[in-house]
């Protein structure tokens, strides 16, 4: 929860989501203002050894990486498919829609469960649920089984984009949620891109359905890891000692606070980061001054693998929670515009090297249309240091230049050069492809692509997750319907769209709406605070019907 301040017509208002104090200007430069506040209890995520964070993380990335590896390697075997098989270009691309299809739907019913009954049910659920489309992958023998263990494969990895976002907000601060989404889609690209390169030599020496055995024997592994080892982190504790004293101060304050008159000879945007700061200063934790209540007992290892972590309460309201900020907040519409328009284009590229590569001028075998992904992989290394440490390294930079005060759109800067880097990645691919130019070309425009998926992708989560972080699941939701209504149109247009524009025109005219979209930073670079600003009283009302709300 933010503090509400004046606005500058003198009128109650409210502090921006997403504002927070982000640098103590009083003490020495690595005194991090820590966001959200933690509480004094040891169960705490936000308080836990770094140790448990990074097993706890790191089973979560390992979770994402078999996702997207199971999501991504089916169209390495696209040749066999159709020679063993008889199935047509048309119907793989119908197939990989399906599998949209279950990845945006499913993510609309199953996260609600995620704030209902907690993060480790749903893990294990949707790994035991992917495992189960990796039997029927093997399996496959008709249509019917394709489009069936597709709609299964997708409805299984629905929530890995989602309660992962979810998960970082449990365990980390403001201060790191880029690097670690940035783990997070180097974990998603590496399944993607890694993937198709391991499968592509299995279907050549094993045949297409051990490539998906394999991932029955690391799906069974991945289970039996977050069986074990893998820790609630849905904190429904409450603040004890002095923290409920510092909290209901803070609450206390923010019903006063709104009638305080503005200083004079201040200007209005000094003035706004003065009250601001004085405002949070009581319940401002750093890193050096965190207080953990020795008296609260530890939750023993069986407490902590408890399979449900059930909250009371209707969740009716996280159906509907998505499109409200889908269509009312402009970060959350950013985002999903953002985050769509990327992995349908990394959709269409995939589909389409699937397609032609196959093909003269070039002949790749299944091997060789895998190790195509190495390109796009080894420009997602230095995309993720981009868009994950250094975009978390500015954003300290620039609230100490602005008086302390983090705004979210302080992430938007290193966004801008994505707007020409991906599309000239889109062009390099689809122009060289069109004319046939040697491989090589190929690997640099798709690696070219895969930097700027990356940096945008990345900034643009972090963004949304600043702006709104106690309602984070449900803007997600949005986000990844709309990021997969895209991919399935575009699939199931795919071979109409090249048959009518060709391939050449086609791609130029993705590279253009790529342009387009990725410039959206500029709008709220400008507008982006007040929009926040407008929509204070709307995400206070949402955040405290969410069963983990803290006191930001």
């Amino acid at each position: 929860m933010q503090a509400p301040i004046p606005d500058r017509d003198g009128d109650a208002s409210f502090w921006a989501p997403g504002t927070v104090r982000l640098e103590d200007l009083r003490r020495s430069k690595d005194q991090v203002i820590l966001h959200p506040i933690p509480s004094a209890d040891p169960n705490d995520p936000l308080n836990w050894a770094s140790w448990r964070k990074a097993v706890n993380f790191g089973l979560v990335c390992f979770y994402v990486l078999m996702t997207f590896v199971q999501l991504d390697i089916g169209f390495t075997a696209w040749e066999a498919y159709m020679d063993e098989l008889g199935f047509t270009v048309d119907l793989l691309n119908a197939a990989a829609a399906t599998n949209y299809a279950g990845l945006g739907v499913g993510c609309v019913f199953f996260v609600p469960l995620v704030h209902k009954y907690g993060r480790r049910s749903l893990y294990l659920f949707s790994t035991a649920l992917q495992l189960a489309s990796c039997i029927w992958f093997a399996k496959t023998q008709t249509i019917g089984d394709l489009i069936g263990s597709n709609l299964i494969s997708g409805l299984g990895g629905a929530i890995s984009e989602t309660i992962v976002q979810i998960t970082i907000a449990d365990l980390f601060f403001v201060h790191q949620h880029a690097s670690m989404n940035a783990w997070y889609w180097f974990a998603t690209l590496a399944g993607a891109f890694l993937g198709p390169v391991a499968s592509g030599y299995i279907v050549d020496s094993q045949g297409w359905r051990w490539m998906f055995w394999w991932c029955v024997i690391f799906f069974s592994v991945n289970l039996l890891l977050i069986i074990f080892f893998f820790e609630e982190t849905k904190y429904v504790g409450v603040f004890v000692g002095q923290d409920s004293t510092a909290v209901t101060a803070h609450n206390n304050r923010l019903a006063q606070s709104t009638s305080a008159p503005k200083e004079p000879g201040l200007h209005p945007d000094a003035r706004d980061i003065k009250q601001q700061a004085e405002s949070i200063e009581p319940v401002e934790r750093t890193r050096a001054d965190r207080e953990i209540d020795s008296t609260i007992r530890m939750k023993t290892y069986r407490e902590r693998l408890v399979l449900i972590t059930k909250t009371d309460g209707s969740i009716l309201h996280h159906f509907s929670q998505p499109l409200v900020l889908l269509f009312t907040f402009p970060a959350i519409t950013y985002t999903a515009l953002t985050y769509g328009s990327l992995l349908a284009w990394f959709a269409i590229m995939t589909s389409v090297q699937a397609t032609y590569l196959f093909y003269p001028p070039y002949n790749f075998s299944a091997a060789g249309v895998g190790l195509m992904n190495l390109a796009p992989f080894i420009g997602t290394i230095p995309g993720t240091l981009v868009g994950g440490w250094l975009n978390d390294k500015s954003i300290v930079w620039l609230s100490k230049r602005n008086g302390g005060i983090y705004e979210p759109e302080m992430r938007l800067w290193l966004a801008l050069p994505s707007a020409l880097i991906t599309p000239a990645g889109i062009l390099m691919f689809g122009l060289g492809l069109n004319y046939g130019v040697s491989w090589p070309m190929l690997a640099v425009g798709y690696g070219v692509f895969g930097f700027g998926l990356v940096t945008a992708g990345d900034i643009a989560l972090s963004y949304a997750m600043d702006c709104y972080q106690d309602v984070v699941g449900n803007s997600l939701v949005g986000v990844v319907f709309t990021r997969n209504a895209f991919s399935v149109v575009v699939l199931f247009t795919l071979t109409p769209w090249i048959a009518g524009m060709g391939l050449q025109n086609m791609h130029i005219l993705v590279a253009v709406l790529s342009f387009a979209l990725l410039l959206l930073p500029i709008p709220l670079l400008v507008w982006g605070k007040k929009a926040r600003i407008a929509t204070a009283k709307t995400y206070r009302a949402m955040a405290s019907r969410q069963p983990t709300h803290r006191v930001q």
